[in-house]
């Protein structure tokens, strides 16, 4: 089964796709879209939606799994605008006919680490172990991502046995 993992954001979004068979994932393809901070909001969320939409029609994935937004009481703004690029993408995701997750940032962290409060770091290195990666996944958006995927096919695991 193929997985799509988001990790949203307006300047710089993660993607990553894995094929989850009961032998283990595999990535297939990992990286970020990003988007020109010059540009109006219209054109950015343009720019998001054209680029994931090729995704899914290079892809096909079964399921897109999307990381919620996590925002500071004291930034409300970029809330609101990660807010519209997750909209864009979940938008896509469903459009395409895919089956949409969302999955918080400690429910992520603890299915791969079993720790809700991994570092970045524990998060890179159980990644790297998992998928048998030569070196530490990055950037940080291409690991969110990873993990998003990963955590989805857990979840799916676990629904299975």
């Amino acid at each position: 089964m193929i997985l799509l993992g988001v990790d949203p954001g307006l300047q710089v979004c993660g993607y990553a796709v894995i094929d989850a068979r009961a032998g283990g994932e595999t990535l297939l393809e990992a990286g970020v879209i990003r988007t020109d901070g010059d540009r109006a909001l219209a054109q950015r969320l343009g720019q998001i939606a054209g680029d994931f939409s090729s995704l899914l029609d290079r892809f096909r994935p079964a399921r897109v799994a999307v990381e919620e937004l996590y925002a500071h009481y004291k930034h409300p703004r970029t809330a609101i605008l990660m807010g519209h690029a997750r909209g864009v993408i979940l938008q896509q995701a469903a459009s395409s006919g895919a089956e949409v997750h969302s999955f918080s940032a400690t429910r992520i962290k603890k299915s791969l680490t079993g720790n809700g409060r991994a570092s970045k770091g524990q998060m890179q290195r159980s990644i790297q172990s998992l998928l048998g990666l030569p070196g530490l996944p990055e950037p940080p958006d291409v690991a969110d991502a990873i993990a998003v995927a990963l955590c989805c096919a857990n979840e799916q695991n676990r629904v299975q046995v």
